[in-house]
């Protein structure tokens, strides 16, 4: 008969918990990509505005999203509730904020869209607007789904450091 190991359930939760903040992290990133390339390869004329339009104005400032991502996989490996903390706040400033100023900065330009059906900016061939809210709708959920694990995994935390203290 094998021995297996058992983990206690908190730290059964802990590194579930992780696991599934390591996974959004890396589809955050990808929509990080995403937008980057599209911004930089815009500015630096890499290919025609026919093809690739210039980014809304919602797009530089979520470019900054970047430091939530950066806080939240510097908390995981040593528990390090100061960094999550900076993640989950600045998850809003840059990540949830911009995404709220792109989909009523762009409202008009869909509305335009689906009254007349008339776009004016593509991105290779598909309607930028159109493009811009898939971005807007995955990144959200995505940053939903984040905050709500980082949330879970702070109550965590703070409940193991009471038992200590309590000890």
């Amino acid at each position: 008969m094998k021995n297996k190991l058992r983990m206690a359930p908190q730290y059964q939760m802990n590194a579930s918990l992780k696991s599934e903040i390591r996974k959004l992290n890396v589809v955050h990133f990808l929509i990080w990509l995403l937008v980057a390339a599209q911004v930089t390869v815009s500015h630096f004329n890499i290919v025609s505005q026919d093809t690739v339009s210039m980014p809304y104005q919602w797009e530089y400032p979520y470019l900054l999203s970047i430091f939530p991502l950066l806080f939240s996989s510097l908390s995981l490996p040593k528990n390090n509730i100061s960094y999550l903390v900076l993640s989950m706040i600045s998850a809003g400033l840059f990540s949830f904020a911009p995404l709220i100023y792109g989909s009523m900065e762009m409202f008009p330009v869909a509305k335009q869209l689906f009254r007349q059906g008339k776009a004016f900016r593509f991105i290779f061939g598909c309607s930028a607007v159109t493009a811009a809210y898939i971005v807007i709708v995955v990144a959200a959920q995505v940053h939903g789904w984040q905050l709500y694990y980082m949330k879970k995994l702070l109550d965590s935390w703070f409940d193991a450091t009471q038992e200590k203290k309590n000890k």
